[in-house]
């Protein structure tokens, strides 16, 4: 019965690092990610704490995911040669995990493949201002959208102010017309009242 429990509690571990594994191949605290035509979007979302190597060469990546490498206190070196790097803002993350490390001579190969103007630079080596200065488009673009935004925000104020008004114009207008009518009605009461009164005779004896 132990025996039974111990198989069964072996195999769904067994399962989970499999599933935890894919689509990598994984060993002994090696996650093998090589040649498979990973791009940024299908790496694996996560490694296990007890992971020591990493191979991601040869695949398609233009960069890493924030954090990915973190949180892995047995990693001794990641294999990411021959990967289409592109080097912006998204490749910061990589660079700053890269100057971190002790063993710099494992990634002096790990290169820019884009943008044209830091193609073949050692990623490792790039300035932040180099960086910065190939995404300043992104910062335009988020600006330009916060000032439309902006416009329009101030457009519907403009609109909902200007409906205010004119509410409350109208609401006056009523609201005089309705003491007007009230007035003329109570004076048309005491018209009617007072022609109304009878007229008393008096006897004289």
């Amino acid at each position: 019965m132990k025996l039974g429990s111990c198989l069964l509690l072996l195999m769904a571990s067994m399962s989970h690092v499999v599933s935890e594994c894919l689509p990598c191949r994984c060993s002994s605290g090696i996650v093998d990610c090589s040649f498979i035509n990973l791009d940024t979007q299908s790496l694996p979302a996560s490694f296990s704490s007890s992971t020591e190597v990493i191979r991601l060469d040869k695949n398609k990546l233009n960069s890493i995911p924030s954090g990915l490498l973190d949180r892995l206190p047995n990693l001794r070196e990641v294999h990411l040669k021959h990967n289409p790097w592109h080097c912006d803002c998204d490749i910061l993350y990589l660079r700053s995990w890269l100057q971190a490390q002790q063993k710099r001579s494992l990634y002096r190969d790990v290169i820019c493949e884009s943008p044209e103007s830091l193609k073949g630079r050692v990623i490792m080596y790039l300035t932040e201002d180099e960086l910065v200065t190939t995404c300043q488009y992104w910062y335009c673009n988020l600006a330009l959208v916060s000032q439309l935004c902006l416009c329009i925000f101030i457009v519907v104020q403009g609109i909902l102010l200007i409906f205010v008004i004119f509410s409350l114009r109208r609401f006056q207008r009523i609201a005089r017309e309705a003491r007007r009518t009230a007035k003329e009605l109570q004076q048309n009461n005491e018209t009617y009242a007072y022609d109304n009164i009878p007229l008393c005779s008096f006897d004289r004896t």
